[in-house]
């Protein structure tokens, strides 16, 4: 890991809490551990869209509105992937046998959480200012580009589009599978209590919006009958 301590130029205190940031709870429970990278992922959550919160709102002259839109395209989780396969997280994971053989160390949704954790562990560690001049020094390039768009809302665009013709919209989880460090959701959209689309993805969120885009995808094809 001192690799990647050099490249984001870290001097970290307690290097414990960076283990526990790359521990995939396979692998904790393999090896009989107490605590896997989840609370860690929890706090980093909450950090990252402090830093980027901040960062808008003191850099562009926007409203509320388009800030939220704005940080949801660098919060999400393909953007955390993106910024954890940049630096190459894959290598320092640590997963239990049968997600290695699953290819878990190189799954999306992992290496995303992944990501959020060592943001905890940097917050913990070295304290809220390093882990921003740490997380814009990765981020910052990607905002200032304006050209990377690694969030689509899909959820948005389906509600707008349902509330000019006054329908009703809601999304209803109708499989949850998988252990508790794999979950694999499928959420259904209705359209007046009639399904329009359906999505499966790691995270409910992410599943709705799959559910939401395949929505979108059948009403512009009714829309050309």
């Amino acid at each position: 890991m001192r690799e990647l301590f050099e490249v984001l130029e870290i001097q970290p205190h307690n290097l414990n809490l960076y283990t526990l940031a790359f521990s995939h709870s396979s692998y904790v429970n393999e090896k009989h551990l107490k605590a896997d990278y989840e609370r860690l992922e929890f706090l980093g959550d909450a950090v990252l869209d402090l830093v980027i919160s901040d960062y808008l709102y003191n850099h562009y002259n926007i409203q509320e509105g388009d800030m939220t839109k704005i940080r949801a395209n660098y919060v999400c989780e393909n953007a955390c992937f993106t910024y954890a396969s940049d630096l190459n997280f894959s290598k320092y994971i640590k997963v239990g046998h049968g997600e290695e053989l699953e290819g878990g160390r190189y799954k999306k949704v992992i290496l995303a959480d992944i990501f959020e954790a060592f943001m905890g562990a940097i917050y913990l560690d070295l304290g809220y200012e390093e882990v921003r001049r740490v997380l814009l020094k990765i981020i910052s390039p990607y905002i200032e580009d304006r050209n990377t768009v690694f969030f689509s809302d899909y959820k948005s665009s389906l509600q707008e589009l349902v509330q000019t013709d006054q329908r009703s919209l809601h999304y209803e989880l109708i499989e949850e599978k998988g252990p508790s460090h794999q979950k694999v959701f499928t959420m259904a959209v209705k359209i007046d209590n009639i399904v329009y689309g359906i999505g499966t993805a790691g995270s409910k969120k992410e599943a709705e919006q799959e559910a939401a885009r395949s929505a979108l995808e059948k009403l512009a094809t009714l829309d050309k009958k």
